[in-house]
């Protein structure tokens, strides 16, 4: 077998053409006449360029370049093979224009979804620093239930996620962000309010409680830590709802501790200690398993670890 026929025979199309930086190099010698010039216009050493150019010679079986005191000039195969590597070239300029297009794009927008605790609470300040980065992005943010955050996510209608369950919904990968505990609420003209001792778990399980709905993270937690023996008073679909309505006295509730805190402050409402009972829960970021975030998606969750 003849050399020509080995080579056209050997391996994929990638093993068989010149990579870009040997292409790129060999039209440099072509415009300046140097291969010494072609090397530090490129920010190559010279011997870095001549064994590229030699390897250039051996994946291609032509001489390329004739070498001399004087410069260096092409061979006549080397004057064509120029001209094809410069159709090459253009044709990567091009598909990398095409990528930067697509990056600018995707860089331009950021559509996150989070459970309300996380979005009315922690969301606005990591907004708040990511624009300070990425002025011109576009945030658009989604708020709903931990269920609903990855219905959104596996539907490709948001980029990131933050969820409050302690569980990860199929489908999503995750990195815990922060920590948060659920805690036991109520106005301060409550019975529970007065009491000198903590709450038995048992009590809380049988008593009535103003809840968020089914498929919330703060549900989910309060349901595994009570054996699924929580009692609804009234079901909310948001922490805001619910928090109003312990306020008015309507009756206990069980919410995040970064809710409360200024209501707590103002006396508006109790804090109840519970005992036998943990109420502490994982914050998560959330993305489509092995789809791991880029972007601003990306500098988002540096951000929630800042």
């Amino acid at each position: 077998m003849s050399d020509a026929e080995e080579w056209r025979g050997s391996g994929t199309l990638a093993h068989r053409v010149p990579d870009l930086g040997a292409l790129e190099l060999l039209l440099a010698v072509a415009r300046l006449g140097s291969l010494g010039a072609a090397a530090r216009e490129l920010g190559i050493t010279q011997p870095a360029a001549s064994s590229r150019i030699r390897s250039m010679e051996r994946q291609l079986g032509v001489a390329l370049v004739d070498r001399s005191p004087r410069g260096s000039r092409l061979t006549d195969a080397g004057a064509l093979v120029t001209d094809w590597a410069r159709r090459i070239v253009e044709a990567a300029e091009v598909f990398d224009a095409g990528a930067q297009a697509l990056r600018d794009r995707r860089d331009s927008r950021l559509r996150v979804a989070a459970s309300m605790t996380i979005a009315e609470y922690l969301l606005p300040g990591w907004l708040l620093a990511l624009r300070a980065e990425r002025p011109d992005t576009a945030v658009s943010l989604l708020a709903g239930n931990s269920a609903a955050v990855a219905e959104r996510l596996l539907a490709d209608e948001a980029d990131l996620g933050f969820v409050e369950g302690l569980t990860v919904p199929p489908g999503l990968d995750s990195a815990v962000i922060a920590h948060d505990r659920l805690i036991v609420v109520t106005a301060p003209a409550h019975p529970w309010a007065r009491r000198r001792q903590a709450l038995p778990a048992a009590e809380l399980a049988t008593t009535p409680l103003i809840l968020r709905e089914r498929g919330s993270g703060t549900r989910q937690v309060l349901d595994a830590a009570l054996g699924g023996l929580a009692r609804p008073l009234i079901e909310l679909s948001s922490t805001t709802a619910v928090k109003a309505s312990a306020v008015s006295g309507a009756g206990p509730a069980v919410l995040s501790e970064l809710a409360v805190r200024e209501e707590l402050a103002m006396r508006r409402l109790v804090s109840i200690p519970v005992d036998g009972v943990s109420l502490a829960r994982d914050l998560r970021a959330v993305w489509p398993t092995g789809h791991r975030p880029t972007g601003p998606a990306r500098e988002l969750l540096s951000l929630t670890r800042g």
